[in-house]
């Protein structure tokens, strides 16, 4: 007679267990979470350009990291030079003590350059000559060595900004870093246009408030909700969008972020976060940057486009 083969106590578990597992039903995997839709090579060709772009920008010779100062004109005389006791500072080594005399007469502004003083326009040597802010659409620009200089009005304030080609900033400029690519933040939104057209106030960094010409407003949706921003206009029909969210003060820049559009056609505009990008105010402390209405600080994160300069000021 044969025996039944005879099996170690200890293996009994074990087969048990076996035999648990063998009857079981299968268990299935559990579902992964859907993955974003996937960036386009047009898309990503698109955002490439664009940070490129916005880098030469930054280090170009009138980027603002040649920015370096920014001084308010009195009305009379303003003396322009190295002396510090003067009312335009310029970098030290880079311009006589006395250079030249700018004379305010409300929004008449004539500069007086001294003898030698370097000065030039174009290329040529400056004596005397009336000057245009920038507000005309074209400002006077003036140049020293590797300085330029020309004249702003914000409000009713006339100020003389300074560009140094040799500035400390953009000899330090650490590069830009950038969110991800997010397709989910480039959407098509509708274009609810200002009618008859309207003006919004507009503060700036450096407490001047204006009424600055709003065309209308974009409207788009992201996971589900409805944001609004009120655009302004930018000098060739484009859209121009200053706004916050939630990331500002964290990831990007504390006092908001700013985005261009093509102009809207047919009551639509393509909105793409994934080019929204830091003010010039991140860079250097002679901006003087918008900020974003209350109505245009979105209650989201909008985690795409430029995160805030880490080099600082």
């Amino acid at each position: 007679m044969l025996r039944k083969p005879h099996l170690p106590v200890a293996l009994l578990p074990w087969m048990a267990l076996l035999g648990m597992a063998l009857l079981a039903p299968p268990v299935r995997a559990a579902a992964a979470p859907a993955p974003l839709p996937g960036i386009s090579p047009a898309h990503r060709q698109e955002i490439e350009k664009f940070r490129a772009e916005r880098l030469e920008g930054l280090k170009s010779p009138t980027g603002w990291l040649t920015l370096v100062g920014l001084f308010w004109l009195d009305e009379g005389e303003n003396r322009l030079g190295s002396d510090p006791r003067g009312k335009v500072v310029f970098p030290a080594g880079k311009s006589p003590a006395l250079a030249a005399t700018l004379i305010r007469h409300g929004d008449q502004l004539t500069l007086k350059a001294e003898a030698g003083s370097g000065i030039t326009v174009e290329g040529k040597p400056v004596t005397e000559m009336a000057l245009q802010a920038d507000a005309t659409g074209k400002a006077t620009v003036l140049e020293l060595g590797p300085l330029s200089f020309f004249v702003i009005r914000r409000g009713d304030r006339l100020g003389l900004r300074v560009r140094d080609r040799e500035s400390p900033a953009l000899k330090e400029f650490a590069g830009l870093e950038n969110f991800p690519i997010r397709p989910d933040w480039r959407t098509e939104a509708r274009f609810e246009a200002s009618v008859p057209p309207k003006k919004i106030p507009i503060a700036n960094i450096v407490g001047i408030v204006e009424d600055q010409p709003s065309p209308g407003a974009v409207v788009f949706t992201h996971g589900g909700q409805t944001y609004r921003l009120d655009a302004l206009a930018n000098s060739d029909g484009t859209l121009f969008l200053v706004f916050g969210d939630q990331t500002n003060g964290h990831e990007t820049y504390g006092a908001g972020r700013f985005l261009d559009t093509a102009a809207p056609k047919d009551g639509k505009v393509v909105v793409d976060f994934n080019q929204a990008y830091t003010p010039p105010c991140a860079f250097t402390r002679f901006a003087t940057c918008p900020l974003p209405p209350a109505q245009n600080k979105l209650k989201t994160r909008v985690e795409a486009g430029e995160k805030n300069y880490r080099g600082g000021h």
